[in-house]
């Protein structure tokens, strides 16, 4: 058999592609990765490395410096990356859901404003929904912006912005009063340009700080506090108050593919240190992969990787086809952010007392695997996406 997480049907443009980001990966990441992890540290060259490569602008359309290539190109190149180190595909993730909103609902000024930049690189997205109290409930969305004769104040905190220091543009949802009943139909998204860095960056805006986590190090996770921010009406997305929830859903769809792909990525990189370690490793006279107790357990770790990785292909297929995949984008950010952590943990206990030490890749794997569990929506929240679709598929009739 071939080696796990293969997809079939690629072009030789995606296959190339492929295989320069993994020569990336194994000489420019793998080897640098715990060191950059455990000291915080953020990976500066290698995001000059990744710009390089045009990875910054690798669904961007060709017409405005990109590679034009589909969500399923995207979707496998941060499989690759995070195999190397989540923290890296963090970086590019949500620069490419803001490069894909934009790219998608963007007036033909903001695609010419930011597109050619943000394919280099020189412009880099960061994806703001969340709110100190918000949790899963989008709706409730309390930073406000108010309409004045030259635009609009915000007002309000965001929170959980990856890439919030070191990104020059926000995609911020925020409540602007547009008279609808739903509301969700009171929510819009602005582009708001920054400088990079923390502290107050703009007159009106505070970049507080990184917030100090478990895993995910190296990039940059913050909030943002906007006091009498003002900003233009030609920056809100689209030139459509209210559209706002809309758009930053459509971004949100295809961040659960990438969350797929990422959570596909350790899942794939654990099963490597599992199975090496298991061969090289002897108790009782012979390789502890020739104990049938953890030859079964490598056998269902492999198993759930490939199932992972097939479920996360589809969903990014069916996305690039043009058809609706909420469903199938969740069910595969279900699979592979759960059987990532559990294949995680059964790499972990190959390795018994060595998984516990900070010298093995494994114990930092450990604390990557379940902020995917989070990101991009709970499993709990997956779960209701699906059942809702499946409801929808098949309504009887009463």
């Amino acid at each position: 058999m071939a080696r796990l997480a293969q997809t079939a049907g690629l072009s030789d443009v995606q296959s190339e592609i492929l295989a320069t980001v993994r020569q990336f990966v194994d000489k420019e990441v793998i080897p640098h990765a715990q060191e950059l992890e455990h000291s915080d540290t953020y990976p500066a060259d290698i995001v000059e490395g990744m710009k390089e490569m045009g990875l910054f602008g690798i669904t961007i359309p060709e017409e405005y410096g990109g590679l034009g290539e589909s969500l399923l190109t995207y979707a496998l190149v941060v499989e690759e990356i995070a195999r190397g180190w989540m923290s890296v595909s963090g970086v590019i993730n949500t620069h490419f859901i803001v490069a894909h909103m934009i790219s998608r609902h963007g007036t033909d000024a903001q695609k010419q404003h930011f597109l050619p930049r943000m394919a280099t690189g020189e412009v880099r997205g960061s994806f703001s929904m969340s709110e100190p109290d918000l949790g899963s409930d989008v709706a409730a969305i309390k930073t406000k912006a108010k309409k004045t004769d030259d635009g609009y104040v915000i007002d309000g905190s965001k929170m959980w912005l990856t890439n919030g220091g070191s990104s020059n543009l926000i995609a911020l949802l925020v409540k602007t009063d547009e008279g609808a009943e739903k509301a969700h139909q009171n929510l819009t998204t602005f582009l708001v340009e920054k400088p990079e860095g923390f502290g107050e960056v703009a007159p009106g805006l505070t970049i507080p700080g990184k917030i100090d986590k478990m895993g995910y190090k190296g990039v940059d996770t913050t909030e943002a506090v906007f006091d009498g921010y003002r900003i233009g009406a030609d920056m809100v997305l689209g030139e459509a108050p209210g559209r706002g929830f809309a758009y930053m859903m459509d971004g949100v769809e295809v961040g659960r593919v990438n969350v797929a792909a990422r959570a596909c990525g350790i899942a794939i990189r654990a099963f490597e240190l599992a199975v090496e370690y298991a061969q090289q490793r002897k108790t009782f006279g012979k390789a502890i992969a020739e104990h049938q107790a953890v030859a079964f357990k490598l056998a269902e770790m492999a198993t759930k990787v490939e199932a992972a990785h097939l479920m996360m292909v589809n969903a990014a297929r069916l996305k690039d086809s043009g058809e609706r995949n909420d469903v199938e984008a969740g069910m595969a950010k279900l699979i592979a952010s759960e059987y990532c952590a559990e294949v995680t943990q059964d790499a972990f206990r190959i390795h018994g007392g060595y998984g516990y030490s900070k010298e093995y890749e494994i114990e930092r794997l450990m604390r990557e695997a379940p902020f995917l569990l989070i990101g991009e929506g709970t499993s709990e929240i997956q779960k209701t996406i699906i059942s809702r679709g499946l409801l929808r598929e098949y309504k009887t009739r009463g």
